[in-house]
C-alpha cells in the first residue's frame, strides 16, 4: 500500500484506498493492461482496531468521479473476462486460464469471511469498470463509498 493511500478511521475498523493508475503498475503486478480493459483495481486495506470480529459480507463499495459517473464494481471472474476480451485473447490454453485465473483472483479482496482482532488486517483488489467501459485514462476526483457498515465512508483517491 502506497504511502499516499487515503485513511478512514470509524472506530473499530480503519480503511486505506488507493487506485493504480498506470498502466506500468497493473503490468507489473497482473502481467495485464487493465486499463486497456477499462479497468480500475483499487487496493483496499482493512484493519481490526479492536472488539468483536467484524462481518465484512455486508459491506458494498461504490465508485464515482468528480462529474458523478458511476464505476461498476465486476465480480472477478467478469474482471478476467474483460481483459482477455480487451487484449483480444480468444484461443489460449486450458490449463493457462485456469492458472491466470487462479493467479489473478489471488489478489482480491475476501469480503465474505469476518475481519477478526487475531487477523488484524486484510487487503487486496476490487475492480471497477470504467463507465463507458472505454480504456481507463487518467480519471480525476475519483471517491470510494463504503456502505454497510456502522456509519458510510467517502475516501477521496485523488
Amino acid at each position: 500500500m502506497p504511502s499516499s493511500a487515503k485513511t478512514v478511521n470509524v472506530g473499530s475498523l480503519s480503511v486505506r484506498a488507493a487506485p493504480l493508475l498506470t498502466d506500468e503498475e497493473s503490468q507489473e503486478l497482473f502481467e495485464a493492461n487493465l486499463q486497456l480493459a477499462g479497468l480500475l483495481p483499487i487496493r483496499i486495506e482493512i484493519t481490526h482496531n479492536g472488539g468483536a470480529p467484524i462481518n465484512l459480507a455486508k459491506i458494498k463499495l461504490h465508485l464515482h468521479g468528480s462529474t458523478g459517473e458511476e464505476w461498476q464494481s465486476l465480480p472477478i471472474k467478469k474482471a478476467i473476462a474483460r481483459i482477455l476480451a480487451a487484449n483480444q485473447v480468444y484461443a489460449y490454453n486450458p490449463t493457462a486460464r485456469k492458472t491466470f485465473e487462479q493467479e489473478f483472483s489471488a489478489y482480491e479482496l475476501n469480503l465474505k469471511a469476518p475481519l477478526t482482532k487475531a487477523e488484524s488486517r486484510r487487503s487486496g483488489f476490487v475492480f471497477f469498470q470504467s463507465p463507458r467501459k472505454e480504456a481507463v485514462a487518467s480519471p480525476r476526483g475519483l471517491v470510494l463509498d463504503v456502505q454497510g457498515l456502522s456509519q458510510p465512508i467517502s475516501i477521496p483517491l485523488n
